[in-house]
Formats: C-alpha cells, sequence, structure tokens
C-alpha cells in the first residue's frame, strides 16, 4: 500500500483523470464573479469560466483555500496512515502555501506533513506534482518523494505568451512584467516564470512568431523529461505546436491542457505557454 499521499492545488490544471489514476488529492482555489463564488474545478471548469469571463464587465478575483479546508484533507488522510506531500502555486503568486503551511501546523503532533513551494504554475506546477505521485506510487518514503522534488523544481521551465496583459496587472500578478506596459500595440509578450514570479522576456509582432518562440524553448533543453502545453482556447496553435515539438519529446511524455478558472482569471482568454520538465536523472536522482 501506497505510504505517502500526495496533495497540490487547482492550479495544478491536471486532468481530472490523471489526479485520479494517480492519486492526487487536489484542494481547490476559489474564483469570484461579482457575490458568487466557485471552486476551481469543482464548481467551474475551464470552458464555462471563458463563457462567463466573455460576458462579464469587471475582472473576476482569485482566493487561495482555507486553511480549513486543507486541515481537513490532511486530516482524512492521515487517518488511512499516510503522511503528506503537498506540493503548491508559487508562493510569489499567491497565498495558497500559507494556508497549507498553516493547517500543517495545526496538524503537526498528529501527522507528518511537508509543505512544498513549488515555485511554479499550472501544468509546470502539475508536472512536478505527477513525477511525485509516481514516486509515492512506486512505494517512496516521504523524505526520498520530498528530495526528488527539491531538485526537480528548479529544473522545471515556463515559457508563454498571453493575448494582452490585462489580466495579469489587474489580478496583481504581473512582476517584473510590468516593463512591458504602455508598450504593446499590435505586440505578443513572451513571459517566463522565474523564481516563481512572471518576468518580462521578449516583445514579438505576431502570433506565429510567438509559436516560434515557445518551440526554440524547447530546443534549448539537451534533455527532456516531461513537456507540457497550456493554452486558454488556442486549438490550432496548440496542434501546429505538438507536430513541431513531437521529434524533441515523445507524445505520451507531452501532456496538453486548458487552462483552469483560477489561472485563466490571470492569464485571460488566448494565452499559449509551454513548460519543460528536465527531470532528475541528470542529478543523480
Amino acid at each position: 500500500m501506497r505510504r505517502v499521499a500526495i496533495v497540490t492545488d487547482s492550479t495544478c490544471d491536471l486532468p481530472a483523470s490523471v489526479c485520479e489514476s494517480l492519486g492526487i488529492s487536489v484542494v481547490p482555489l476559489n474564483v469570484r464573479f461579482g457575490e458568487v463564488v466557485y471552486r476551481d474545478g469543482v464548481d467551474l471548469e475551464s470552458s464555462q469560466f471563458f463563457k462567463l469571463l466573455a460576458n462579464y464587465q469587471e475582472l473576476p478575483k482569485t482566493s487561495q483555500p482555507s486553511s480549513g479546508l486543507f486541515e481537513e484533507t490532511y486530516a482524512s488522510l492521515c487517518a488511512e496512515g499516510k503522511s503528506v506531500v503537498s506540493i503548491h502555486l508559487s508562493s510569489k503568486l499567491s497565498g495558497t502555501l500559507h494556508s497549507a503551511e498553516v493547517a500543517r501546523d495545526a496538524l503537526r503532533a498528529h501527522c507528518q506533513i511537508e509543505v512544498i513551494d513549488s515555485r511554479s504554475a499550472s501544468l509546470g506546477l502539475g508536472l512536478i506534482t505527477m513525477a511525485a505521485a509516481e514516486l509515492a506510487n512506486a512505494g517512496a518514503d516521504q523524505r526520498q518523494i520530498v528530495s526528488m522534488i527539491r531538485r526537480l523544481v528548479p529544473n522545471v521551465h515556463i515559457l508563454f505568451f498571453v493575448d494582452t496583459l490585462e489580466y495579469l496587472q489587474k489580478g496583481g500578478r504581473i512582476g517584473r512584467a510590468s516593463a512591458f506596459l504602455g508598450t504593446l500595440l499590435n505586440i505578443r509578450p513572451i513571459l517566463k516564470l522565474e523564481d516563481g514570479e512572471v518576468q518580462p522576456v521578449e516583445k514579438v509582432r505576431t502570433k506565429s512568431k510567438a509559436i516560434d518562440r515557445l518551440v526554440e524553448f524547447v530546443e534549448l533543453f539537451p534533455q527532456i523529461d516531461r513537456v507540457g502545453i497550456i493554452h486558454g482556447g488556442l486549438q490550432n496553435e496548440v496542434e501546429m505546436m505538438l507536430r513541431r515539438i513531437e521529434s524533441l519529446c515523445p507524445r505520451e511524455r507531452i501532456l496538453v491542457e486548458r487552462y483552469g478558472p483560477a489561472i485563466g482569471t490571470h492569464a485571460g482568454p488566448g494565452g499559449l505557454g509551454v513548460v519543460v520538465s528536465q527531470g532528475v536523472a541528470e542529478l543523480g536522482g
């Protein structure tokens, strides 16, 4: 029987089928449209979210899960005799990690819980969580899983573009990419997530050039364990990218997913990103 339970939050953007098959527990963030609060991925899926977003005048707001919700999740898993490894959205983008830490501290006397900052988001967090769950399912103990995650975190890289910086700016998640504000008429901003925050890379004029940059980014890595493609409804562009990177990473190691409500609130519709996980084998793991 698996000895370690893996927990994450809904910004991982992993499909429910993947979480179910790997035994990953997902704690949802909240997305608020006016007075109505939805649980990300529970009451509100991606397709519903983008329909609401198109018809809503103001930007929806996100909020972290309560520490109480984390405490319930952890207590239930501990009651099954498991220790817990809980991996979350970058602490520079959300207070989710803090909620998890409060819950961990409340249960410290009764349960072994490790809370880890992924310094990532979306499928960056998702690929780290998948690797942890696979290791847990192979029988690894908590210490081994935590060690692997800490080595993997700096080897997961994200490059993406958005249709507009409006959502990142209004949501307060723009980070150093604010340098691009005011210069974006007919420009596609290329951004990266580095050390847990959004940073500017370059500006290109067309979507096709932006896709070229994403492909070139994947080509930079001599060793690739997994690739994630995350998008806000750009199915044709996703297919184009897949055709171009399949020679760099086997198709079965490429995960494609539409980002969910919590990420979509800050990225907006029409974004596209690539996540490269180098794995930890080259580090002796």
